[in-house]
């Protein structure tokens, strides 16, 4: 779960309040710590990381080593456990070479998306990157017109919407959200899309309003779609679109209608935390300058939604 997206009040994927979910084990990505030596074991490496990015670490992360990242790993193509059973995606590959760029290692660790910023704020994570839309309402902590915690801010890093979906060759006359008066529609818990039903159901006459079935994950919303449960999902749209390309050979679900609510996707740190959210910022435009970004928005098929340089708090 987002102007997830990922008004947006709430990933494209506001953060709920709740309890912290923890779904998988640490997943290690990036490279080593230039300030301390290679081990020579197969998990670290050199890093080509300026001095000057490395300092600029608050000094308890530089201390550690390790940048903590809060995410829920389950929005492919942008994270997403692998066959082999590891964290990939967009954001993992985009994190580690922040990472490099920094001298620090980063480590993705899973949690429910409507549960992330509770654990920020709980100092589990150092950031959270997660298709995590940037907002007003998350900057100031607000969740359905309600102050609801300390806010955060954001380092932006790419620009998506928001899509909807049906089976493929049953789209029940769907062709975008002013059709989804009575028919049920499949979200993820905590995002855009979840708010955007919302709005919609508010506008349908008595009798015809729309059903919004909210899952913990987005896969386990395509899986109740793909079983003919509901008419429609929707998600941001590199992960509407990829589930199109992917489920089923590219034989489960299509595409319906126009992508809306284009926003900004933002790495998430504890409000006011100038020192980190700066360092963030410089490593992002260090790679977009270099190349680096743009060769990992090509793997992921997702590059249509590059940003030019890293901004902060620009969301809606």
């Amino acid at each position: 779960m987002s102007t997830t997206p990922r008004t947006i009040a709430v990933r494209s994927r506001v953060a709920a309040v709740g309890a912290l979910a923890v779904a998988g084990a640490l997943v290690l990505t990036g490279c080593g710590d230039q300030t301390k030596k290679d081990s020579g074991s197969s998990g670290a490496a050199s890093t080509s990381a300026a001095p000057s990015l490395h300092d600029k670490l608050p000094q308890q992360i530089k201390d550690q080593g390790v940048l903590k990242v809060g995410s829920d790993i389950a929005y492919a193509p942008v994270e997403f456990t692998d066959k082999s059973g590891k964290t990939a995606g967009m954001d993992p590959d985009i994190g580690a070479a922040i990472g490099k760029q920094l001298g620090v290692r980063v480590e993705f660790e899973n949690g429910t998306f409507d549960s992330l910023v509770t654990g920020l704020r709980a100092k589990r994570y150092d950031m959270i990157m997660s298709a995590m839309t940037d907002t007003k309402d998350r900057q100031n902590g607000v969740e359905d017109g309600k102050k609801v915690g300390a806010g955060v801010d954001f380092v932006d890093y790419y620009s998506a919407g928001v899509s909807i979906y049906t089976q493929k060759g049953k789209t029940q006359g769907i062709s975008g959200w002013n059709d989804l008066c009575g028919k049920t529609i499949v979200v993820e818990r905590g995002t855009v899309s979840e708010d955007l039903s919302k709005s919609e159901a508010k506008k349908c006459p008595a009798g015809k309003k729309v059903k919004i079935e909210s899952f913990d994950t987005d896969q386990q919303a395509q899986v109740r779609l793909k079983s003919g449960g509901a008419d429609a999902g929707s998600s941001d749209s590199p992960i509407a679109a990829y589930a199109v390309k992917t489920s089923g050979g590219g034989n489960d679900f299509q595409l319906v209608g126009k992508t809306v609510e284009a926003a900004p996707y933002g790495i998430a740190v504890t409000k006011g935390d100038t020192q980190l959210t700066q360092a963030l910022q410089q490593a992002l435009d260090a790679i977009i300058k270099n190349g680096e970004y743009q060769k990992i928005l090509q793997k992921w098929g997702a590059d249509s939604g590059a940003v030019t340089s890293a901004a902060i708090n620009a969301g809606s």
